[in-house]
């Protein structure tokens, strides 16, 4: 005769696993039948002119209307250099004569911008006072038509 295939171990298993969907069948039905259906008013939530979480609509005559464009997230907008706008003066902080290039920092705003030896009208160096143009380039604002301001 053949020994039955089902064994001790298989028969508890099978019968946690009826046990554990019984008892989740019936906790489903407690639910369904304890469920305590909530109106739609119950589950609105509310902010108040503090910014707190309540219950209670504020009140609209506390209402403030507020600007987006007022509204600032980090950095304070700059106000819009337009390229070639006028002559600048500022001071070359780095030139690098084997590379062909360096930066200037303007006098008025204190931007660092971008020169080329191919903008340059004299040669210049590591702390000259210069007057220059800007444009934009692939990458930010280059410095052209640099001059250097002769030493008094």
């Amino acid at each position: 005769m053949g020994k039955s295939q089902e064994t001790f171990n298989k028969k508890e298993k099978e019968k946690k696993r009826l046990k554990k969907r019984q008892d989740k069948e019936q906790k489903k039905e407690e639910r369904k039948a304890n469920a305590v259906g909530k109106t739609e008013e119950e589950m609105f939530a509310y902010v108040d002119e503090n910014g707190n979480i309540s219950a209670t609509p504020p009140d609209p005559k506390k209402k403030s209307r507020i600007n987006s464009e007022d509204i600032q997230i980090g950095v304070a907008k700059k106000e819009a250099i337009l390229p070639g706008d006028s002559i600048r003066k500022g001071t070359v902080t780095f030139f690098n004569d084997s590379k062909g290039y360096g930066f200037i920092v303007d006098d008025e705003t204190q931007d660092s911008v971008f020169v080329h030896i191919n903008g340059l009208i004299n040669p210049i160096k590591e702390q000259d006072k210069v007057t220059f143009e800007t444009e934009m380039g692939q990458k930010g604002l280059n410095a052209v038509r640099v001059t250097l301001i002769p030493k008094a």
